[in-house]
């Protein structure tokens, strides 16, 4: 399977994905190409070896796997122009745009290209990222070179188009709910006595820490609870007077309200 890969869009996205790629060696930079409008902000790729260039035509004629990161009111007109050149026999094309579903693409390519939409989360900058994958028309080498490309940039799971508003709020806006915590509990740090600075380095190492030991571990979180949580000690203190303050269901009112703002803005 050819591995030649095109990006669509340079911008923070774009280039975070053509980085992680040839920083893990998953693809030799000569065989990725990225456009953008100003090349120019291209160079350090270029620099690496990257194909860079101001027209997506050319990166199409160049590729087999299509990565589309443009902003979500380009697509159409993206595709219209780059439709000449798409070939269902050979092109896959790969969706990291918010809110494009499988059918906005078809509706410009039709229905015989296989088709991805891949979310993945602002990690994906220190290829830490939980890329969610959908599919459309896919054979399972396809799947799983989609997983693998995403796999060097994080980790992923493959999931039903249909819960692609969830996983955006679980993995993306989640990212924010994430460091609302961190931030709250730097403020808690510096008022029992630390400066600023360690109590941000304490609170983001511990809550990485506890990250891995589920991704490790794969143990449910209140397992990893009751390991610290001795009687009457000040772990379960804190844990309940958190729970009667309604720590866990805001956070879960949270997410629901996420949720609905993105389906009933649809």
């Amino acid at each position: 399977m050819s591995k030649k890969i095109a990006i669509i869009g340079g911008g923070n996205l774009g280039t975070a994905i053509a980085e992680g790629l040839i920083s893990s060696g998953f693809i030799q930079p000569k065989h990725i190409i990225i456009t953008k409008r100003n090349i120019s902000t291209l160079q350090p790729l270029e620099e690496k070896g990257v194909l860079v260039s101001n027209n997506n035509a050319e990166a199409v004629k160049f590729a087999d796997w299509i990565i589309l990161a443009v902003k979500p009111f380009q697509v159409k007109d993206i595709l219209e122009q780059l439709q000449p050149d798409l070939d269902a026999k050979r092109h896959t094309l790969i969706s990291v745009i918010t809110g494009i579903w499988v059918k906005d693409m078809q509706e410009v390519v039709g229905e015989d290209f296989t088709l991805f939409r891949a979310m993945p989360n602002t990690a994906i900058a220190i290829r830490e990222s939980i890329t969610c994958i959908c599919k459309y028309n896919a054979s399972k080498e396809q799947e799983q070179f989609v997983k693998d490309l995403f796999n060097q940039l994080g980790k992923t799971v493959v999931i039903e188009e249909k819960l692609m508003d969830a996983a955006t709020v679980l993995g993306a806006c989640g990212t924010a709910y994430a460091m609302r915590y961190i931030r709250a509990n730097i403020q808690g740090g510096i008022e029992i006595g630390f400066d600023a600075a360690t109590a941000s380095l304490i609170a983001a190492q511990t809550v990485k820490g506890a990250a891995e030991l589920l991704l490790t571990k794969h143990t449910h979180p209140e397992q990893e609870i009751d390991k610290v949580t001795t009687p009457k000690g000040c772990t379960i203190a804190g844990l309940n007077e958190m729970e009667h303050q309604g720590f866990s269901s805001s956070l879960i009112k949270g997410v629901v309200t996420s949720y609905k703002k993105i389906v009933n803005d649809m």
